[in-house]
């Protein structure tokens, strides 16, 4: 093909249409020069769609154009769904917040969400010393708390409350990376939750608790605390709705009532009560921000488990509750200076083991068991209480080697049976724990004496009767010659009963407990309270018997009293929450005679003579007559002194809970010694009062056994062995009895 061709090109259709196109001038061979475009003036369009501006086929050509538009296209698809997705969630969503709103009731009716009642324990003065079950205080408000209390709660659980809509997305994100970092699952440890969400979990998100439809309590509670991704959609649902529902001080309200704050508290009011004595409105920053730190942990946390701990817990609190500008550096560091500190209530851990005591006796289904809020008025003497702790600390401070596990117990009681203190073990802020005062059973050994002397003194015998103290031994069916031998080890021929009594001499008691006959001896100690079983043999004249320290500290209330039987109690009235009649009184108090007025009073003389003369020196209050009576069983497990004044009767018992006999103790030593300092703190600031107890005729000669050879009764009492023994008091040293003192 020629040049020519090439450069003349063929005819092409402007040459058809003819006149419009050809009547245009030529193209030059010079272009003209274009003149410069006024500036915002429109383009004019080309004509033609040939002279339309072509694609770039950089962009959309090739292999790298295809991949684009396959992204574009994916993406496009994806956006398309994902938007009517959203769509779908957001109604389905609002349905779900729409719907649950629709149930949720008014604020006022989630405020007290407990399943169980409370018991409020009330001293003899009607002053609240002790609470048991889960106690709800009263209701309070956001407006109505301490604002430190709400600020640290604030600072503390959900620092953005009051600009969330009820989830806090940042929150969320936080905890999941926080649980991440720590090896924990996505869900597992830090939950984010805002406090609208932990109400809506208190709430159990409206389902309530019925215990037909539950194992139990705790079943269910775990149940509401469920961590899945489904529970916490569900949460998420059930706080927005509360948010659209409730104000926000509505919702902090519901929390401050329902959150679980230790100590059996539920809600801010009870827990302030609880620990710190006063109402919730009247909180100081170190208190408030000690119970607001109790809400991650109440249990562990509570300061009546670990004051310490709940303190440290506290600062940290309070730390935050400065960098928010809640409280000034120089509160923040008062504060931290002077932590918040519990009531002596609150420091007494419950009531200890008296308000154990009170709960296990009384009605089930008012006490451990109570759905209603109930108060109980006690015999409790606080005053009497610490003097009791303060003589025991002391006393295994000062005379107990460190590292020994000897335990002790204490009760302290009117003559009328009135439990005013009670200390059941050496650890006395203790709550549930076991209560050696009246659970553990121990043998008696000389303490259970005065019962043999007070059914012969009831019988027509008197305190200078003789007995002979000689060797001694008995023929027991089955079991052959039982030789009882007295402590010392010796014999101090013959002696009256109050001798015999005051130096706590094994051979005389058992004689007069032979010749007066067991059954009556037992009959007596019955008659007086103890109810546990008694020893068949001849060795329940020397306290074979297994006994609590309430029973026996209760029958020797009876001697005091004049003879009457006595039936320990703590409880004086019931009555519920808001109810001004009791619905029951107490079950306690003076009961039946067991023996005659003169003869408890001729017992209370001998018993006096214990004391002032004989083994229980130690027991003796300066001003004060006091009778009483030293114990010791056999290999020197049980060592007692129990004893009264006129005004109170108090028990001591000592031992180990393994029955591993005592180191060089014997109720003459410790125990008197207990009691001793127990009395003295009782006794403090009050009037000495003489005992009820009458002297025998002849009383100035009872150091003089001589003057009695010939009482026609003490030599009865010789005739009547000599008959029951077939003509002899001595024999063989077989089967000898430990001596018991």
């Amino acid at each position: 093909m020629s040049d020519k061709s090439r450069r003349n090109p063929p005819l092409v259709a402007d040459k058809r249409y003819g006149a419009a196109k050809a009547v245009q001038p030529a193209a030059s061979s010079k272009p003209k020069s274009k003149a410069p475009a006024k500036p915002g003036a429109p383009k004019a369009k080309t004509a033609g769609r040939r002279t339309a501006k072509p694609r770039s086929r950089s962009s959309g050509g090739g292999i790298g154009g295809f991949f684009g538009g396959l992204i574009g296209w994916i993406l496009r698809l994806i956006w398309r769904i994902t938007w009517r997705i959203a769509a779908v969630v957001a109604i389905m969503l609002g349905l779900a917040v729409t719907y649950v709103y629709s149930t949720l009731p008014d604020a006022s009716a989630l405020l007290d969400g407990r399943a169980r009642g409370s018991v409020t324990l009330q001293d003899y003065e009607g002053k609240t010393f002790a609470w048991r079950g889960d106690q709800f205080g009263g209701v309070v408000t956001a407006d109505s708390v301490s604002p430190y209390l709400k600020n640290a709660i604030i600072a503390t659980e959900d620092k953005r409350f009051y600009h969330h809509l009820g989830v806090s997305p940042r929150g969320v994100a936080s905890a999941v990376r926080i649980n991440l970092s720590e090896g924990r699952g996505p869900l597992s440890g830090h939950g984010g939750s805002t406090i609208t969400q932990q109400t809506a979990k208190l709430l159990c998100l409206g389902v309530e608790y019925v215990p037909n439809e539950w194992k139990n309590q705790a079943e269910y509670e775990a149940d509401c605390r469920r961590g899945s991704l489904w529970r916490k959609g569900k949460e998420a649902v059930y706080a927005l709705a509360m948010e659209a529902k409730y104000t926000k001080d509505e919702i902090l309200g519901i929390y401050l009532n329902r959150a679980y704050m230790g100590g059996g508290a539920y809600g801010a009011e009870a827990a302030a009560k609880r620990f710190f004595n006063k109402p919730a409105a009247e909180l100081s920053p170190a208190e408030g921000a000690m119970v607001a730190g109790l809400l991650t942990a109440p249990t562990s946390l509570a300061p009546t488990n670990n004051l310490e701990r709940s303190q440290n817990r506290a600062a940290v609190v309070i730390g935050l509750m400065r960098d928010q500008g809640y409280i000034t550096e120089a509160q923040a560091q008062d504060a931290i200076a002077h932590p918040a500190q519990l009531s002596e209530a609150a420091e007494a851990r419950a009531g200890g083991y008296f308000a154990d005591w009170v709960m296990s006796s009384g009605p089930e289904f008012f006490t451990r068991n109570t759905t209603e809020d109930v108060i109980i008025r006690t015999t409790l003497d606080p005053r009497l209480q610490k003097a009791a702790e303060d003589a025991m600390r002391f006393i295994f401070t000062e005379k107990v080697k460190e590292g020994s596990k000897a335990q002790a117990a204490i009760v302290v009681m009117s003559a009328d049976g009135a439990v005013r203190a009670m200390v059941g073990g050496r650890d006395t802020k203790v709550t549930g724990a076991f209560n050696r005062a009246t659970q553990a059973l121990r043998q008696t050994g000389s303490s259970f004496k005065p019962f043999v002397y007070a059914t012969a003194l009831d019988l027509g015998r008197s305190p200078l009767d003789t007995v002979l103290d000689e060797p001694f031994c008995m023929n027991i069916p089955g079991s052959g010659q039982w030789c009882p031998d007295n402590y010392t080890r010796q014999h101090y021929g013959r002696v009256t009963l109050a001798q015999a009594l005051r130096d706590s001499l094994n051979v005389p008691v058992v004689k007069v407990s032979e010749s007066v006959g067991r059954e009556n001896v037992r009959k007596v100690a019955e008659g007086f309270g103890i109810q546990s079983d008694l020893a068949l043999g001849p060795a329940l004249a020397l306290g074979a018997s297994e006994s609590t320290l309430i029973e026996m500290t209760g029958a020797y209330a009876g001697i005091l009293n004049g003879g009457s039987s006595v039936k320990p109690y703590g409880l004086i009235d019931l009555r519920l929450l808001d109810d001004k009649e009791p619905l029951m009184g107490t079950e306690g108090g003076i009961g039946e005679r067991v023996i005659r007025t003169e003869a408890a009073q001729e017992l209370i003389w001998m018993m006096e003579k214990v004391v002032s003369e004989g083994t229980g020196r130690r027991a003796q209050i300066p001003g004060w007559q006091v009778a009483g009576k030293t114990g010791t069983t056999q290999a020197a497990r049980d060592a007692w002194f129990i004893g009264f004044t006129a005004d109170y009767v108090a028990g001591v018992w000592m031992g180990y809970d393994d029955n591993t006999p005592l180191s060089g103790v014997t109720g003459s030593g410790l125990p008197a010694e207990i009691f001793h300092e127990t009395m003295v703190r009782v006794h403090e600031g009050l009037t000495p009062k003489p005992l009820p107890m009458m002297a025998p005729t002849g009383a100035s000669d009872m150091l003089d056994p001589s003057a009695q050879e010939n009482n026609p009764v003490g030599s009865g009492v010789e005739r009547f062995l000599q008959n029951l023994l077939g003509g002899g008091g001595q024999g063989s040293n077989n089967a000898v009895t430990q001596p018991q003192r």
